[in-house]
């Protein structure tokens, strides 16, 4: 059976492309500096050989798998892997963590465990408000990790436990999500042409 597409449904389909893409544009400008000094602390975590650990619940799991994924592999270019552990991708720790000590507690104990003196704690947080992701930048620092925590709006429970904070301009999941997505592309590739500037 062939589907009618109504006008209204056009309307919604652009009306949300371009509030995505708006505030894609609006982050790039509010967030210019936090982006610059985020990717100057990544290159130089990657030319001292640390680790980056990420983490964040629901969507923001799958984002940082979705990292991990681009860091480890490659985003564009060839050049040596990059050490990324997606604190989300093991459900045999996570769900034995959840149930023998907490649901607050299953990116702070992998952070324990993972974790050394300069290595970076990436959050992804659409609230900025997570409990387990408070807990686990709580430990990164007790550890002795740089922390940067990708948030919305609110930024005020993440601000005292991250070095750097990318805060996107929006109440909105989903357009939260949006750019961060596009962040990590940026994030990625922006590594990679500081690292490996020419491809093998």
């Amino acid at each position: 059976m062939e589907l009618s597409h109504k006008k209204s449904d056009r309307g919604f389909v652009y009306n949300m492309m371009s509030k995505s893409a708006n505030t894609i544009m609006a982050t790039a400008e509010n967030q210019e500096k936090q982006l610059e000094a985020l990717i100057d602390l990544l290159c130089k975590a990657v030319e001292n050989n640390r680790k980056f650990l990420i983490c964040g619940n629901g969507g923001s799991a799958t984002q940082s798998q979705h990292v991990a994924a681009e860091l480890v592999g490659r985003f564009k270019k060839e050049r040596k892997a990059f050490p990324a552990i997606a604190l989300t991708a093991d459900m045999a720790i996570v769900t034995s963590l959840g149930n023998d000590y907490g649901f607050d507690s299953i990116f702070s104990r992998q952070v324990e465990a993972y974790g050394g003196n300069g290595d970076i704690l990436m959050v992804f947080s659409t609230s900025g408000k997570s409990p387990n992701i408070i807990h686990a930048l709580r430990m990164a620092r007790e550890k002795g990790m740089n922390t940067v925590s990708f948030v919305g709006n609110h930024e005020d429970d993440v601000r005292d436990y991250s070095d750097i904070v990318i805060g996107v301009p929006s109440n909105d999941t989903a357009l939260i999500q949006d750019v961060h997505s596009v962040l990590c592309h940026v994030i990625c590739g922006s590594v990679e042409l500081k690292i490996a500037p020419q491809t093998r």
